[in-house]
């Protein structure tokens, strides 16, 4: 028996909302970024600088028995994760501790450094510190405009690619797609004030790849369509379609989520903000790939005549494989 979550030979009209829904994304992006003015992200240690303290023993390491020991010392922001290697001995146990720097300093100060072992120590007297390392402002900066500027490559090369496969109209609406996902997903984090670090950006460069998959799912039945249905207007075209690789859009996603939800309750604090991030995509995601690029693509019309080859439509390399 095959499971089924959407019904077969679905018609739904998902054109009939399209001013409410398309204005509902925008007054989105619009509060995300009013938001992100106002506010700000809340950017962990990647960003704003800090001391990384590595620590090795003979012990397991427990995450939760050293973050309670070092509760006391008040010292924000604070990752612990636990490092493995195959070249460590079976009794080399291997911990990175991550502090946001303190009253705007480059780095904690040695004082603070000697408290953190003390108290580790007194966890655990056969731990050692073989290194410490900081993470300046100079070098958080840069991060950021790394950040900024991947997130903007991966973009542009979603709307080239686009372009040459399909036509400008369909770059347009699925780009536009894109920049909604990951604005409203930076507008959530900053309104939750969640740590904003590296493992956000790639969870933002993730969305970027899954929202494009599933835009481009459907852009390419939609040009199925239009060569199939010439004289159907372009809105019962993107209707078609979209019902069409519903079932598709559906299971992907929920599935998806399924892994997702079971990594944000068992996977722990460490990846927490990742997996939620990831979250938000997928939904935020799917959403946009039908009431988004399939909005803006019926705003813009398409060329219906593809006989003819008109090397200024950008249709040259339309029949190249993905």
């Amino acid at each position: 028996m095959r499971l089924k979550l959407v019904p077969e030979n679905t018609k739904w009209d998902f054109f009939r909302f399209a001013r409410a829904t398309f204005g509902a994304s925008i007054a989105a992006v619009i509060a995300s970024i009013a938001v992100f003015a106002l506010i700000g992200l809340n950017f962990g240690i990647d960003f704003r600088g800090g001391t990384t303290i590595r620590t090795e023993s003979s012990t397991p390491v427990d995450v939760a028995a050293y973050r309670a020991a070092l509760a006391p010392l008040n010292l924000g922001d604070v990752t612990i994760t636990e490092v493995f290697d195959v070249n460590f001995d079976e009794d080399q146990h291997v911990s990175q501790i991550r502090i946001q720097a303190q009253d705007d300093q480059e780095s904690i100060s040695a004082g603070t450094v000697a408290s953190v072992e003390a108290a580790l120590q007194a966890l655990d007297p056969a731990i050692t510190f073989p290194s410490v390392e900081s993470v300046g402002p100079k070098v958080s900066g840069e991060l950021v405009m790394t950040a900024i500027y991947a997130v903007l490559a991966a973009i542009g090369a979603v709307l080239v690619y686009i372009w040459l496969r399909f036509e400008w109209q369909f770059a347009l609406g699925a780009v536009a797609a894109l920049v909604h996902d990951v604005l409203i997903t930076i507008g959530i984090f900053s309104v939750l004030q969640i740590k904003f670090d590296l493992a956000i950006i790639a969870a933002l460069l993730t969305i970027v790849g899954y929202s494009l998959n599933d835009t481009v799912v459907v852009f390419d039945r939609v040009r199925e369509n239009l060569r199939r249905y010439k004289k159907l207007a372009l809105g019962e075209v993107l209707n078609l379609s979209i019902n069409e690789t519903l079932s598709r859009t559906v299971m992907t996603s929920v599935t998806t989520l399924i892994a997702l939800i079971s990594l944000i309750v068992l996977g722990g604090d460490v990846i927490r903000g990742f997996v939620f991030a990831m979250i938000l995509g997928v939904v935020i995601g799917t959403y946009s790939s039908v009431f988004v690029a399939s909005n803006i693509l019926l705003m813009l019309g398409v060329k219906r005549d593809w006989t003819k080859q008109d090397p200024s439509a950008g249709t040259q390399f339309g029949n190249a494989d993905a």
